[in-house]
This record gives structure tokens, sequence and C-alpha cells, in this order.
């Protein structure tokens, strides 16, 4: 008993009775006051690598250089590129900024600025994010808003796209709050009538209602494994004051609001003329906070998404591009496809512009030409490998595609 009584922290020294905890271990003990003490310069330590590791790729990755990568996946968007470059060199800025002492007379806080991007299918939204995320040495996550409901309905909770960014992050909460999150489908989660009415609109207007605090920054309690499936989990604090949003969205039908604001707004001897300089093909160009206001989107919410971008429509040109010049490009996928079975895969010129003549009269955008090329290769990807022929060549003509696509189902594909 006597022994047991002198047993005292192997660190600082206290005796059992001065602690609340005293641990075990095999050469001898370490009290509650040594394990805090330890734990706030192990976190101290590992934050300074951190933000060694921050300053590091500031150097490395301006927003130029953020531009050249996703040129060489995504064609065209020039605007939208430097728009999201910009966003996450600003990013990186600001944590670095946020992780230094900053001395009394230096008040000055960087905020952040949440993006929207607008585009119509298949111009590459989602692509850009995708492409951005390879990049970055912070967290990054794509979450949809077609799921999302008002607290206490079916669906899931707007926690749960922090839920998804702190798995990505693995679950490290600072890391986590330097992360960036794309939500994408933005525009479905639209006021669905200015009417009032008799039931709630809990997956349009109390969505957006819920995102407000999300957007801005406040401290959320966050389920861990998604709330829905796991109810009995404890809530994670996160605070999202650095956390980037980049919102996209189609907004099917806002060229017609643009188009009406445009008339109202010109009057008198000059309206012909200026109506005639607009580009009808591309009236996302001259989109605007009140556009999206009058398609849905709550005034609170604009707010708080300061950076309103467009994604150009895909004209001929920008179609025949993607087919054969990015990366990953869909000739290229295959290509790579039919190598893996032995065949040898080339298409013709001819072939090449009639898929993307197809992809402009269904008006699907760069999906599209997916779905012409999936039609025309189907009996091919079928059949070659069956033959069993060691080295086979195979060729795409202009009259092979436009016979495999004469009698398809894809026609109805068409958009009126």
């Amino acid at each position: 008993m006597d022994k047991k009584s002198q047993v005292k922290c192997s660190f600082c020294g206290r005796e059992k009775k001065d602690t609340n905890v005293l641990i075990a271990g095999i050469e001898g003990y370490i009290c509650d006051n040594c394990v805090t003490q330890a734990q706030g310069i192990v976190k101290e330590e590992g934050s300074e690598k951190i933000n060694a590791n921050l300053d590091k790729e500031l150097k490395l990755m301006k927003p130029t250089e953020i531009k050249k990568h996703l040129d060489q996946y995504v064609i065209g968007q020039d605007k939208a590129k430097k728009v999201l470059s910009v966003a996450v060199y600003n990013h990186y800025k600001r944590l670095s900024q946020s992780s230094k002492t900053l001395g009394p007379d230096d008040e000055i806080e960087i905020e952040k600025s949440n993006i929207m991007l607008v585009g119509e299918t298949g111009t590459g939204k989602t692509l850009l994010a995708k492409t951005i995320a390879k990049i970055l040495n912070v967290p990054f996550c794509i979450a949809d808003a077609t799921v999302l409901t008002e607290a206490g309905y079916v669906g899931e909770d707007v926690e749960a796209i922090l839920s998804r960014l702190l798995q990505a992050a693995d679950f490290d909460v600072s890391s986590t709050e330097r992360g960036i999150v794309f939500i994408d489908e933005i525009d479905k989660i639209a006021r669905k009538s200015d009417n009032p009415s008799i039931s709630r609109d809990v997956s349009g207007e109390g969505v957006q209602q819920a995102m407000l605090k999300l957007l801005e920054g406040s401290v959320v309690g966050v389920p861990p494994q998604g709330g829905r499936k796991h109810p009995e989990q404890k809530l994670t604090q996160i605070d999202t004051k650095n956390i980037l949003f980049i919102c996209g969205g189609a907004f099917d039908g806002v060229q017609r609001l643009i188009e009406k604001r445009v008339k109202s707004q010109s009057l008198g001897f000059q309206a012909s003329k200026k109506m005639s300089m607009l580009d009808k093909d591309n009236l996302l160009q001259y989109i605007s906070p009140e556009d999206i206001k009058s398609f849905g989107i709550i005034p609170e919410l604009i707010g708080r998404l300061p950076v309103l971008s467009h994604l150009a429509p895909l004209d001929g040109s920008a179609l025949r591009r993607i087919l054969t010049e990015p990366k990953n490009a869909l000739v290229k996928q295959y290509v790579r496809l039919f190598e893996l079975d032995g065949i040898k895969l080339d298409l013709t010129k001819d072939a090449l512009d009639f898929v993307v003549e197809k992809a402009l009269e269904y008006k699907l955008g760069a999906r599209g030409l997916r779905s012409i090329c999936e039609s025309i290769m189907m009996d091919a990807m079928f059949e070659l490998p069956s033959n069993g022929k060691e080295e086979q060549m195979f060729e795409v003509t202009l009259d092979y595609a436009k016979s495999k696509l004469s009698g398809d189902n894809l026609k109805n594909l068409k958009v009126a």
C-alpha cells in the first residue's frame, strides 16, 4: 500500500493524490495535466507543418498556373476558369493570413467570396470542379443540392454537405475548416412559386434559408457519418468561416428572364439598335443577380454568393476539340478501350464532324457526344472482342456512323 501511495507522474513529478487521472505505462506514469500539454504541443507542431505546406503550395500554384492545368482537361470557358483560379488562389492566401499572428495594428481580415456558376447542361460545370480538385492541397467535395430538404423532412439535411467534406478530410476538423465545397444543381432548390401556399416548400425555399448561415460562416453541428442512418452519433462542431463554397446550376429557362429584363430596359429610339446588338445564342453572358432572383433564389442567398459567372454554350469547334484534345478526350477513351482487346480503332475526320453535327442537333452539350459515340460503337464493342483475332483494325467512317444512327432510338433525344 505504501508503494502505491508513492506513485507519481514520471513527467512532472505530481503524486497520485494531486492528479485527476494517472495513466500507467511500461516504464512509468503520466498525469492528465501532462497529457493535455502534450496534446497542445502536437497540435501546434502539426499546424506549423500544415501552414508551411500551404505557403509552399502558394508559391507553386499561381492563378495562371491553375488555369493552365484546367486547360488540359476543359476546352474553352476562359472566364469561368479565371474566376475559379482566382477564387482558389485567394482561398490559399486567406488561409495563410489566418495562420499568421497579426499585430495590434493589423485588423484587416480577408473575407471569402463564394461563387455562383451558371451554364447550360453539358458545358463543363461539374468537370471544372472535378479537375480543380486534383490540384488542391485542401479537402474538396462535390455535393448535390437535389437531395436536400428542410430539417425534419425526408431527404438529407443541409449539414450533410459538410459531412462529405469531413469524410474527405479523414475526419480532421482543422483540415475540414480549410476546405472547398462545390454544390451542384443549386438551381433545383429554387422557390417553386411566388404565390403563398398551404404546404411548405421544404425542398426549395426552406433549403435556401437553411444554407444561409452555412455559406456566410457559423459553427455547425455536423453528423460525421450522415444524420439519417446514424441518429445516435455525436455531432462534430465545424466553423464554416474559412470554407469556400462554389455553387453551379443550369438554371434552365433563365434566358427568357434575361431577355425580358433587357427588353424592358431598352426603351426609346435606341431600343431596336440595342436589341440587335445582343448575342441571342449566348444570353447567359448578360446574367445579373436580378435574373437569379426572378428564377427563384432568395436575395439573402444571392448576397452570400457575390461572384456570379457564366459558362458559354459549346459551339461546333469547341465540341470538335472536346472529342480529341483534352487529356481524357472521348476519342482517346474509346481507343484505349479497344486497345485492351487488341483492336486498333481509327475514326475518320468526316465521322468526327458527323458526331459533332449530331451533338449540336440534339442540344445536349458535351454529354451528347458520348451518347452518340456509344450508339455508333455499340455493335463493334459487342462483336469484335469475340472474333478471336490477335490484331484487328476497326475504322469508323462517315457511312458507318450514319448507318448506326439511322435506325437508332437516339433521334428521340433531339430537343425542340
